[in-house]
């Protein structure tokens, strides 16, 4: 993914080799020093944007020795305790009821669905509240803003532990938040991507899109098609090591990311970007001849045989497989750049995918060229095209996520300099990521059919957990706050002023973040 010249990506591919691992060799943070001392944070630091904030003035609340969690929700007073223990060393205990001067997670009535809340922060006490666990979880990552950068140290931080006094009230705009990462391309194993769920949930993402199949690598295990992943998951771009995740992991990276409110959308593309599957067993292809396994990076070229029915055997068990472990409501199943599948055959084995997906009672989300076969009612297109005209998208009457390639695209290049990355889709840099109204972007789409946004990752130069955050920050949290904030929040200059203020909260989370020239970064950054 996507449309990517094979002599470009050579290029780019020897800069990233000799760039080592990436950024992280030229670019790695360190932990901020005591004498770098970082600005204190305010109510006009948060990312994504409330829909009000009103600070009190002179009003703060500290933590202290002293301080408690209740909550409502144990699993998500957990979360909060946890952090604060490794940072600050206090006991923080979780307890059955509330105390005073404590932090306190309620469950209540507020205006704005299940993931609405609101953060009053008092001398005496912390309050948030909200009309389900989500809600309690996004005011705790709001919370999490508003404390001392020290306080996402992995260990022990001398304090002081102070809050800034006042009432944020906040919802979302979009219900679907997302980040996607290509697994496929380069493998990357349950830490790294438990690693990268931790780093989108503080920006209150809630869908994380697995690109688990494609070309170079098959990434998860399916027991009636053992080979796919024991033979189609041994391969990545460039001859790198391959790998792929037992159903054990799978479900243990669905847990993890449950717990943090994100819900996993796995994606096992088809007809086309199909070599690794092709490649494992001889009789999905028409001529009954597996093709050797794949590590360039060309696009378009594999298709699976659409004439045959085991061919729809295959997707039905598959399919059933991955619907059985994945509770969350979708399954995507690509359908992009079948070059190498006539229009009526995709058409034909579009609409039969989609019933398999039915079928297991998952809703259908694709790329969008899925419209191009008939689309049942429920089905999801997700555009990725590069301009703001696609009218067979706008007419087909289906809810759509927005990843406009040159906007959302994490793994374009920043600038011509930039180590890692590709650029078929333009250079983006974070403003150009910022710079877009998901409502408004496609011509002739109706704002109510907008589903949210969602930024993917491709991985053909991505290798490690350093190239992941040099290419998603601060670009991912430019998305998220597309996603979350109110369109009448949108100003650029405000948002700088806030993103710059995330760079002493990365440095001390370790996160190898690129530092962009068109964001002011305060010292300790």
């Amino acid at each position: 993914m996507k449309l990517l010249g094979a002599a470009a990506l050579v290029l780019t591919l020897l800069a990233a080799s000799v760039a080592a691992s990436g950024p992280a060799s030229a670019t790695a943070t360190t932990l901020a020093t005591p004498t770098e001392a970082a600005p204190a944070v305010s109510f006009g630091s948060v990312v994504p944007a409330p829909v009000s904030a009103v600070p009190a003035k002179g009003v703060e609340y500290h933590i202290t020795p002293a301080t408690t969690v209740h909550s409502d929700v144990r699993a998500v007073g957990d979360l909060l305790a946890q952090q604060l223990r490794r940072s600050t060393g206090y006991r923080i205990p979780l307890v059955s009821r509330p105390r005073p001067h404590g932090i306190t997670l309620r469950l209540g009535h507020v205006p704005g669905g299940e993931e609405a809340y609101r953060l009053d922060v008092a001398a005496s006490g912390v309050r948030i509240s909200a009309n389900g666990p989500a809600g309690l979880f996004y005011g705790v990552q709001t919370l999490r803003q508003l404390l001392p950068y020290a306080a996402e140290s992995p260990t022990v931080r001398s304090g002081p532990w102070p809050v800034p006094g006042g009432r944020i009230v906040d919802r979302p705009r979009y219900g679907y938040r997302g980040a996607m990462l290509d697994v496929a391309r380069h493998f990357f194993p349950v830490p790294a991507v438990k690693r990268y769920i931790d780093q989108i949930a503080l920006y209150k993402i809630n869908h994380l899109h697995l690109h688990l199949t494609d070309d170079q690598g098959w990434r998860i295990a399916i027991d009636s098609w053992p080979r796919l992943a024991t033979f189609g998951g041994g391969t990545a771009v460039g001859g790198d090591p391959g790998g792929y995740y037992t159903k054990a992991e799978y479900r243990e990276i669905i847990a993890y990311a449950a717990a943090r409110h994100i819900t996993v959308v796995p994606e096992i593309d088809m007809p086309g970007h199909t070599n690794a599957a092709l490649a494992s067993y001889a009789e999905l292809n028409c001529d009954g001849v597996a093709p050797p396994p794949y590590t360039g990076t060309r696009v378009g070229f594999s298709s699976l045989c659409v004439s045959k029915e085991i061919t729809y055997a295959f997707i039905d068990q598959v399919l059933g497989e991955l619907a059985a472990l994945t509770p969350g409501p979708y399954l995507h199943i690509g359908g992009d750049e079948a070059a190498s599948t006539q229009p009526a055959d995709y058409r034909m084995f579009m609409e039969r995918a989609q019933a398999v997906v039915a079928r297991h009672g998952k809703t259908v989300v694709g790329w969008h060229d899925i419209v191009k076969a008939a689309t049942l009612p429920d089905t999801v297109a997700q555009y990725w095209g590069t301009t703001r005209t696609a009218d067979q998208v706008a007419a087909a009457g289906r809810k759509v996520i927005m990843s406009p390639a040159s906007r959302a695209y994490l793994d374009m290049k920043y600038n011509p300099d930039t180590p890692l990355g590709l650029t078929w889709a333009g250079l983006i840099e974070v403003q150009d990521a910022y710079g877009w109204d998901p409502g408004s972007f496609l011509t002739g789409l109706p704002a109510d059919r907008v589903l949210g946004v969602e930024a993917p990752l491709w991985s053909e130069t991505i290798r490690t957990s350093a190239d992941i955050e040099f290419m998603a920050f601060p670009r991912l949290p430019a998305l998220a706050e597309l996603g979350w904030s109110p369109q009448s929040t949108h100003d650029w200059t405000s948002f700088g002023e806030r993103l710059g203020a995330q760079g002493p909260r990365w440095r001390v989370m370790g996160v190898n973040y690129y530092r962009s020239t068109q964001v002011a970064w305060p010292p300790g950054s």
